[in-house]
């Protein structure tokens, strides 16, 4: 497919202009699969059903490569003038006013987003209407290095943890180098509070095991060891979608995965891409989990006699 034709692509009751369909977003070389704008607009029209699920109201930041992942990336929070009326919006406060940010409500704004370049969603963990108060907690495990044994490793210990303290857990590979893992909440808790509960467990996991795992947000203070990253748990932060792509070469995917996996010697960080993400979306690995937000009272009081 040309670089320079349109592809009209339908999407629910509208159709799309896709522009520039054949512009190569992901080069290909040394065993590395080359992929297209159309590429990326096909994998999402494919895994929208699984997707929109953790799209749907929330605001988005974008990470656009109009050149391709080898260009310039632009990280866009305002929505432009330029796109669609159909396209929902939210206004949040700002330090010094506000930003309007777009919503992915529906399979036509996930391809006008492909369109865009948008390689990468990253979602707010609250959602329009409450958005000051988070339904998702994330901790992200970030290694010091490609050391995937170290993440499966401490994904096993924080998720014993939050076992103890009865709260419901998922993970998900990032794309990148590590896992996130993801606590479902109900809402009634503000982001400080949140971040604050994160914090608390990650120093409880970090203090039981110090030459492994670190909160040092400084790098330089981290050395080696693992990073347990709970800053997305703030006002205005983000975190990346389920099923989004990452801007990397061979077009990886963050992908939900079962605990059971973990323990699959071939899993990565980086395990499944745009050509076989959908397979694993079709699984239904997080099941009914995200439907079981918790209230953070009682973890709280149990938490508190480990500190």
């Amino acid at each position: 497919m040309s670089d320079d034709q349109v592809r009209r692509v339908r999407a629910g009751r509208r159709t799309i202009d896709v522009h520039r369909p054949g512009k190569v977003l992901f080069p290909g070389g040394d065993g590395v699969k080359e992929y297209t704008k159309s590429d990326l607009v096909d994998y999402y029209l494919a895994v929208a059903p699984f997707m929109l699920p953790h799209l749907r109201g929330r605001p988005l930041m974008l990470e656009r490569h109009p050149d391709g992942i080898e260009g310039p990336r632009f990280m866009q929070k305002n929505i432009p003038d330029s796109y669609p009326e159909w396209i929902n919006r939210v206004e949040v406060k700002k330090e010094g006013g506000t930003v309007v940010h777009p919503v992915c409500d529906d399979t036509a704004t996930l391809v006008h987003l492909a369109d865009q370049a948008s390689l990468t969603l990253h979602r707010w963990l609250s959602r329009v209407g409450r958005v000051e108060q988070p339904d998702r907690m994330v901790f992200d495990l970030d290694p010091a290095g490609d050391d995937f044994a170290r993440v499966r490793e401490t994904a096993l210990y924080l998720g014993e943890l939050l076992d103890m303290l009865r709260l419901p857990s998922a993970l998900m590979t990032t794309g990148s180098r590590g896992l996130h893992i993801v606590v479902p909440l109900s809402g009634q808790h503000g982001f400080d509070e949140v971040r604050e509960f994160a914090k608390v467990v990650a120093e409880v996991l970090a203090s039981a095991h110090p030459d492994r795992l670190t909160t040092a947000v400084r790098k330089k203070e981290r050395g080696d060891r693992l990073y347990l990253d709970v800053q997305r748990n703030a006002y205005a932060q983000t975190a990346v979608v389920p099923f989004t792509v990452r801007a990397k070469p061979g077009a990886p995917v963050a992908v939900p995965i079962g605990w059971d996996q973990l323990v699959a010697p071939d899993l990565t960080a980086r395990r499944w891409t745009i050509a076989d993400a959908v397979e694993q979306a079709r699984t239904r690995p997080w099941g009914e989990v995200m439907g079981r937000g918790r209230a953070l009272g009682p973890a709280r009081r149990k938490l508190d006699l480990m500190v």
